[in-house]
């Protein structure tokens, strides 16, 4: 892969210091960080030319989180300025058996009011191998949601691949239409998507066949049925045993053949956030990079979604070395000098 494009909203991040509860802060540490921007920050680590579309205030603070991204080595050329306000979520972090907590303050801001019209898509998807979104991208709004559309019909014209991660947000769907009205059309024009059964469910009315052993393989089935573009669906497992020790494994579908990983025992959580934008970019450069074997894939991105657990922020850190050697099955987390 040599160059993702990836598009959505992003906010900035607000967290007590450590592992303070809200009502214990006397200040808030800053970042900046949306879903699809954590796709294309962690390719960017990856060596790919990763450029996230977006549109930021024309402020300080929309500066300041154009900045921060530059941080991290994400192409930044296409965002777009205007709007009055940056979105905001605040996180706090849990530990054991207190659960971490996500406030939002997102709607309204500059990208829900953005216009589709000043994004330039055949120009910015020139080159690109991938264009990813998610789905709460078109739950922000109804002009995110047409500027999607745009993307992923842009997109196929040129050949780009597509992937999607379909997370349904019930609560985000508020500008009058419902996800059912107009997820399945985006779906349609993908290669690739990150769904689960509640996902099948709840967007596409689709359940699994009663007495199916692999319940998501009925579902994914049908999915795939349904959306003939579609060449891969792949989700993880997530076993929460307390906020500080979860286990994580990942799965795929090819149309044909079921795979699946060994189980991630993750021990010690740093912060969580982000581990399924870290997973999706790890198929994505995995795919490409091994030549579309899937097995070595898939391991790839899950290790990649396990060591996110390990990194304070929304973004995953860390190095192609680093998630290979967890994929290969090196837990030893021994000193690197």
């Amino acid at each position: 892969m040599k160059k993702i494009v990836t598009f959505g909203q992003i906010m900035m991040r607000l967290s007590p210091p450590g592992f303070a509860r809200f009502s214990q802060a006397h200040s808030f540490d800053i970042t900046y960080a949306g879903g699809e921007a954590n796709v294309s920050i962690a390719a960017a680590q990856w060596g790919i030319d990763a450029v996230h579309v977006t549109r930021f205030p024309d402020s300080d603070l929309g500066r300041a989180a154009v900045m921060y991204l530059r941080k991290y080595g994400l192409n930044t050329s296409q965002i777009q300025f205007g709007g009055d306000r940056l979105g905001v979520y605040y996180v706090e972090n849990g530990a054991t058996a207190r659960a971490s907590q996500v406030i939002y303050d997102r709607l309204n801001d500059s990208f829900c009011t953005l216009s589709p019209s000043d994004f330039d898509w055949p120009k910015i998807l020139e080159g690109a191998d991938w264009f990813h979104f998610t789905g709460i991208t078109p739950a922000l709004s109804e002009s995110a949601a047409q500027a999607c559309l745009e993307a992923v019909k842009t997109a196929r014209q040129l050949g780009v691949k597509i992937s999607a991660d379909v997370n349904y947000r019930k609560g985000l769907w508020q500008w009058g239409k419902t996800p059912q009205e107009i997820m399945p059309e985006l779906v349609s024009y993908c290669d690739l998507i990150v769904c689960g059964n509640s996902n099948a469910e709840d967007l596409f009315g689709i359940f699994p066949v009663e007495g199916e052993k692999n319940k998501w393989v009925s579902s994914m089935k049908q999915v795939m049925e349904r959306y003939p573009s579609l060449k891969l669906i792949v989700d993880t497992k997530r076993e929460s045993i307390s906020a500080s020790h979860n286990r994580l494994k990942g799965k795929t579908w090819d149309g044909q053949k079921y795979y699946k990983t060994v189980e991630h025992d993750i021990h010690h959580i740093v912060d969580r956030i982000g581990s399924g934008d870290a997973f999706i970019a790890g198929f994505l450069y995995g795919y490409d990079y091994f030549k579309q074997d899937i097995q070595r894939t898939l391991d790839f991105a899950t290790a990649a979604a396990a060591l996110k657990h390990t990194v304070e922020g929304d973004f995953n850190l860390v190095s192609v070395e680093e998630v290979e050697r967890l994929a290969s099955g090196d837990t030893s987390g021994k000193l690197s000098r």
